[in-house]
């Protein structure tokens, strides 16, 4: 495995861990909190109380999607096994923890077949990228914890 794709994998680890973190702290939160509904159902509903939690609804929804088809093309083309776990898991856990997770499966996958012709080799702007990003959903991650 070369030096990119472990540093990728342990990119995709710590975002599936902060994720999990993340995710299951709030539905934690909302499910067994002070102001739990009986009704579970509720949560569903909380999901359209305003048109900003509609858009990241629907716009989580539509890379599930999206992400979904990547990753049954993928597993496929490099046989990875038991791709639907992955997307099943997505709606139960969380996407942003699956998601990451599949992508080290596909990882490790790539690595048993890379050549020095089809290494992936992240340039500069690449990594600038990559931390601004990560960045900036810190900072927006943060925001709403705060």
């Amino acid at each position: 495995m070369s030096r990119t794709s472990r540093n990728l994998c342990i990119f995709y680890a710590a975002v599936a861990l902060v994720a999990l973190i993340a995710t299951w702290s709030q539905n934690l939160t909302y499910f067994l909190g002070d102001t739990a509904s009986p009704d579970r159902m509720q949560y569903l509903y909380d999901l359209k109380a305003s048109a900003a939690s509609r858009s990241f609804t629907v716009d989580i929804g539509l890379y599930l999607l999206a992400g979904t088809g990547l990753m049954v093309a993928e597993a496929r083309k490099l046989g990875v096994k038991l791709v639907w776990l992955y997307v099943i898991f997505g709606f139960i856990i969380a996407i942003s923890v699956t998601f990451p997770l599949f992508l080290i499966a596909r990882e490790l996958r790539l690595a048993k077949h890379e050549t020095t012709a089809t290494a992936v080799r992240l340039t500069v702007s690449d990594i600038i990228g990559l931390a601004l990003t990560t960045l900036v959903v810190l900072a927006f991650s943060i925001f709403l914890f705060t």
